[in-house]
């Protein structure tokens, strides 16, 4: 890393002595709540700053009732979310937004960026567990004028919980297939275990968060074993009511088999290690009643170790070391006739390759935005974001978001807005000859989208639709004129997509016997316009079209039990459903655990050519005293 990264985190560093402890992160989710809900946000930090989009947000009980241990599996359960694992238990998994691409999202921790500059295939190798997890937010759309570039199709936020008394955590699990590893000499049964720990400690002005695990498993086929490590500390320091302190920091590693993950079959042998370290400190400062001040700074490194053949590493290995800085100042200021909200933002990244080069680049963004509320049901949030890359050059992204309550249990949401995706290192110089190579010449992807929806809620009862309009000019897809040529990307194509995204639930009973239904549907209509239409393209068949998931969760005093069905068809693959199960028994702070995944064993692919795993059962013990 060169001097003037290190200058901008030292200058950073200073500037940021009193940070923020994440207010509005205690807010407590319910499975069962159809209440509005106060979005956190890290960069603005208003609960109504974006309650006129269409968001999802998943929250902790939610989190305790689905059958999942690692956020790439719970993001699968999001409607209009399409996860494409390369294995369970967040061994690798890309994530696209309303037919996106894994690259034209942004995914954010506690409001700060933690995209991997070198592809987005790392982007979810994060150290951040379950148990330390407040809630998920999904904001759909493209959303510069909130987030700046890369936002092209959405956000996912993970927002960490902020403790608030002492305590400790435990959690040990194993899970198995009962199936037997018919190419391996071993003729294991295929399995997997993992452990977590946790604690944390509140003081009156400050508290601390720290948890680590690990898992393990021998794969579910040949050459899939894993192994992940995790760490993770948070801490908040709170010296009076209007200054307060969060630091963060985490890493990361994950090692596992890569058979069939990006060069099926050649790669039978392959094997791949990721580690990713996270620093973050950030802070929030009511200067008076109407100003508020909030800036943050963030680091990400990330080191990925690709062994095309894990048995000879001086023959096809790839080694990439990046570095990604953040930094933000931004402001709020209450005016008498309505909010204002602005700031600045810096970005360096740097990768250092074996098979991409040395390279950097620095990206700079402004933005204002103003909200007002008319007539008490009418409310608009209008703005903009300016940014410069030293690639690209200027670009300007408006938007504006509005919403319209009718009455109590009606309301109408309205939002256009533009972004654009800048090529990553991997796009631009990739040279891993003969099966892909970068082009240094691409263009950004730019897109605009127009959307528009409604909300209904009365007693228990809650419904959501949301249609809408998505055009990206020079979409970038890796192509090849022939089978023998190596895939290279392109603005190839144009990208049109007309969507739409629905939700109803409904509760049942009481505090002792309850049932929640939650049924949502997805239709994604992509129209490809490929210039290169006669060549063979890497991704662009892979959008998904339909979506459907259904959730029954009952609750008896201490047992409750989930079922899930997901179904998802793809442009050209073979459409399926997974049917999951989780069965819960809490014993004052134990809680016991049974999960049933893909009970009726259905065959199926989510990315490239590698099959995911059949039946599987987990147990699992939870000690929780925080």
């Amino acid at each position: 890393m060169n001097k003037k990264l290190y200058s901008v985190v030292a200058f950073l560093g200073m500037f940021t002595l009193c940070v923020n402890a994440q207010e509005g992160s205690n807010v407590a989710l319910k499975g069962d709540s159809i209440n509005e809900i106060v979005i956190y946000n890290q960069r603005l930090q208003i609960p109504k700053t974006l309650q006129n989009r269409n968001i999802v947000i998943i929250g902790q009980e939610q989190i305790k009732q689905l059958p999942v241990n690692s956020v790439n599996e719970l993001l699968s359960y999001v409607s209009g979310v399409d996860i494409r694992q390369r294995g369970p238990h967040g061994t690798q998994a890309d994530i696209s937004i309303d037919d996106g691409s894994f690259e034209q999202n942004m995914l954010l921790l506690n409001g700060q960026k933690i995209s991997d500059p070198q592809t987005g295939h790392n982007s979810l190798n994060i150290p951040v567990p379950l148990e330390a997890i407040e809630r998920i937010e999904i904001v759909r759309g493209p959303s510069a004028r909130l987030y700046g570039i890369n936002s092209l199709t959405g956000v996912v936020n993970i927002v960490t919980k902020n403790p608030e008394k002492d305590g400790v955590f435990a959690t040990v699990y194993g899970g198995s297939s009962f199936k037997k590893d018919k190419e391996d000499d071993h003729n294991e049964v295929y399995n997997n275990t993992g452990i977590q720990l946790g604690g944390t400690l509140v003081r009156k002005k400050d508290n601390h968060m720290l948890f680590g695990s690990y898992d393990a498993g021998n794969g579910y086929r040949y050459n899939t074993a894993f192994h992940n490590n995790k760490v993770f500390y948070q801490g908040n320091i709170i010296p009076n009511e209007n200054n307060a302190i969060m630091v963060l920091a985490g890493h990361a590693r994950s090692s596992f088999g890569a058979n069939g993950f990006y060069a099926a079959p050649g790669d039978k042998e392959s094997k791949e290690i990721v580690s990713t370290t996270m620093l973050n400190l950030s802070s929030r400062h009511h200067l008076n009643d109407r100003f508020t001040l909030i800036p943050s700074v963030a680091y990400r490194y990330n080191f990925d170790d690709y062994q095309f053949f894990r048995h000879n590493l001086d023959v096809a290995r790839s080694r990439h070391y990046t570095s990604a800085v953040t930094a933000n100042a931004n402001g709020e200021y209450q005016a008498d006739y309505g909010r204002y909200t602005f700031g600045a933002e810096m970005r360096y990244e740097e990768i250092n390759s074996t098979n991409i080069g040395d390279h950097s680049k620095s990206n700079y963004g402004l933005f204002a935005a103003f909200q007002k509320q008319l007539f008490d049901k009418l409310d608009v949030n209008i703005g903009a974001y300016v940014n410069y890359n030293t690639k690209y050059g200027w670009e300007v992204f408006p938007g504006i978001d509005a919403s319209y309550k009718f009455n109590t249990n009606w309301e109408a949401l309205f939002n256009a807005g533009t972004a654009s995706r800048l090529p990553s290192f991997t796009d631009l110089y990739l040279n891993q000859r003969p099966g892909n190579i970068g082009n240094p010449d691409l263009m950004s992807e730019k897109a605009y989208q127009v959307e528009l929806g409604g909300k209904f809620r009365k007693n228990r009862f809650q419904a959501e639709a949301f249609v809408f309009y998505r055009d990206i000019n020079d979409f970038i897809d890796w192509i090849r004129p022939t089978i023998q040529d190596p895939y290279q990307p392109y603005n190839a194509a144009k990208n049109k997509t007309t969507g739409l995204n629905s939700s109803l639930r409904y509760k049942i009973g009481n505090e002792i016997t309850s049932w929640n239904l939650g049924l949502s549907y997805t239709y994604l209509s992509p129209k490809i316009e490929n210039k290169e239409s006669d060549k063979i393209s890497k991704y662009s068949l892979e959008s998904l079209k339909h979506q459907v998931i259904g959730t029954v969760n009952f609750t008896h005093n201490n047992f409750s039990a989930t079922l899930v069905n997901r179904f998802n068809e793809r442009l050209t693959y073979k459409s399926y459903w997974i049917t999951d199960v989780r069965l819960n028994y809490q014993f004052d702070k134990i809680n016991v655990y049974l999960d049933a995944q893909n009970i009726f064993d259905t065959t199926y692919i989510e990315a490239g050519a590698v099959p995911m795993p059949g039946r599987w059962f987990t147990v699992g013990i939870k000690f929780n005293g925080l």
